[in-house]
């Protein structure tokens, strides 16, 4: 297994654990959050870029995987706004890699990983074109001009999807149940 930190800032030595801003966690334990490979390309976007992403799963059904994606090789896919398309292709990431060994799953559908002591990367990866890191993963690429309407169809799909950055999203609608 791997694990990876993407962020936009290129010099990060360490990792410091940080105290969760989400209130389902101890607010008492700092985490330093690492992603397994098979989500990194659920962040290969500029940090507050709102995306849908989802791929198939062991329970993904037919009518589900020719209704999200436009081929039967492609299993994972990155939807973003339109306005955003100009911004991700003139942003740099670095991917930094962790030793696992002092992470523990976190959430095993998004692919999350958290230490509690200080982590330093064992490696750095610069990624200069994120649309063709994303295409060289075959991760399909969906470009709208309103993820809303997708987000609510996703959620309510067999496949997992993780919605991230959705407060930067414009376009609301109210969502559907």
């Amino acid at each position: 297994m791997r694990l990876f930190h993407v962020s936009e800032e290129s010099d990060i030595e360490i990792f410091i654990p940080r105290i969760p801003d989400r209130d389902d966690l101890d607010k008492s334990v700092g985490l330093v959050w690492a992603i397994d490979e098979k989500r990194l390309p659920n962040f290969l976007t500029p940090r507050n870029c709102p995306r849908v992403t989802y791929h198939k799963n062991s329970y993904t059904t037919e009518e589900d995987s020719q209704k999200f994606f436009s081929s039967p090789s492609v299993n994972h896919a990155v939807v973003i706004e339109n306005n955003w398309y100009e911004i991700m292709k003139k942003t740099k990431l670095y991917i930094y890699e962790f030793d696992c060994s002092n992470f523990k799953l976190q959430d095993e559908t998004a692919g999350y990983y958290v230490s509690t002591v200080i982590q330093k990367p064992i490696a750095k990866y610069v990624i200069e074109d994120l649309f063709g890191e994303l295409i060289n993963r075959n991760i399909e690429i969906r470009i709208t001009d309103n993820l809303h309407s997708i987000a609510n169809d996703v959620k309510r799909s067999s496949l997992n999807w993780s919605l991230c950055r959705m407060a930067y999203a414009k376009n609301k609608i109210q969502e559907v149940n």
